[in-house]
């Protein structure tokens, strides 16, 4: 499946993520002797789908060059309701009628950078300009386990760097917020191949299965179905980066901030977030990097800065300036002692918010 993010943008200066559409595109090689079975089942299924809550339209497409390859594709509304349906046993019965007459499917996720119509142009997310992918990984342990697992999420091997002549590990920065855990991942080439690396490192499968009896979450890393659900369930992808080119002046820092974000409110926390740090990186602050991490109503902010996030707590917290910590108070679910107007409010968010840094490695020439 090919996913990508068109963004609702009503103001073309602030392209960041407010409202972000997702097209789905599924390329199926279709066994000869088997088109007409094909088409029943695609006709049984797009009337389903559309039953869907999110899903907004769908398109079939047949190759002009090789009648046997066939395009589905379809629009949601964000990328919410598809990511929920897709894991749920519904879509798998769901799909089923297609398993009998399709040899092949092939996946390809690319984000709109780009669209235009005429004098109509609109600009997506900050296009990768580093060559680095980024993406995280989310889960929650079970309430009171936390030493545990922070012991062994930090006591692990590092695995191999080197993926293939494509692809490498660069930089894993493990988190712990409560009983959450975030672990962000750099890598230079293909996210997938690198994943699929580090699944197999006996290293990592020993740390996996040691973590287990603490997820509040069950899995069996042994059932490849079960495996896959439950990472596709704890996919936290990279929806916004922004970067200063500057050097920066002072050692540089990792923090991530979790965000207590009200239900339904992850969108607009994102695109404050976004101009905020767009905005800092214009400026010249101390802010060296972000990369805003969302799904649903889960929120994560790494960022790199010149310095200590204690020097300029509003920059850290991505609230600087009165009209921005008020809009941003209002989407997160804070009591009276977090005020983000207020310095000491901001602090005691940044105190509070902040994630534990388990482990942070980076490969040698990263």
């Amino acid at each position: 499946m090919t996913t990508t993010l068109t963004e609702a943008v009503t103001d073309p200066h602030h392209a960041a993520i407010t409202a972000p559409r997702l097209r789905v595109v599924l390329m199926c090689d279709v066994m000869a002797g088997e088109q007409e079975r094909f088409l029943r089942a695609y006709e049984q299924l797009r009337h389903q789908v559309a039953a869907v809550p999110g899903h907004v339209s769908d398109q079939l497409c047949q190759s002009i060059e090789d009648p046997s390859r066939w395009l589905i594709t379809s629009e949601w509304e964000s990328a919410q309701p598809f990511l929920s349906w897709v894991d749920s046993e519904e879509h798998r019965e769901m799909v089923k009628p297609l398993h009998g007459c399709v040899r092949d499917t092939r996946s390809l996720r690319f984000s709109i950078m780009r669209e235009t119509a005429g004098d109509y142009v609109y600009d997506g997310p900050e296009p990768v300009v580093d060559g680095i992918v980024r993406h995280a990984l989310t889960f929650t342990v079970k309430p009171g386990s936390e030493p545990e697992v922070e012991r062994i999420l930090a006591g692990y091997a590092s695995p191999r760097a080197r993926v293939d002549d494509h692809t490498r590990l660069c930089r894993t920065s493990l988190f712990l917020h409560g009983n959450r855990v975030v672990r962000a991942v750099e890598v230079s080439g293909d996210l997938g191949a690198a994943l699929r690396h580090v699944a197999m490192q006996p290293e990592v499968r020993a740390v996996e299965q040691a973590i287990n009896p603490y997820l509040e979450e069950a899995r069996d890393l042994d059932d490849p179905e079960s495996a896959r659900g439950f990472f596709m369930r704890a996919a936290l992808p990279a929806v916004h980066r922004v970067a200063s080119a500057d050097a920066p002046a002072a050692p540089v820092s990792r923090y991530a901030v979790h965000y207590p974000v009200r239900p339904g409110q992850g969108d607009p926390v994102v695109g404050l977030l976004a101009r905020q740090d767009r905005q800092a990186v214009e400026e010249g602050t101390p802010l060296v990097s972000s990369t805003i991490f969302h799904r649903g109503d889960v929120v994560v902010r790494l960022i790199d800065l010149a310095g200590r996030a204690e020097a300029d707590p509003a920059l850290a917290a991505g609230a600087s300036g009165h009209p921005a910590a008020e809009a941003l108070g209002k989407l997160l679910d804070l009591d009276e002692h977090h005020d983000l107007r207020t310095a000491t409010g901001v602090a005691r968010f940044l105190a509070d918010h902040t994630m534990q840094l388990v482990t942070d490695r980076a490969a040698a020439d990263a």
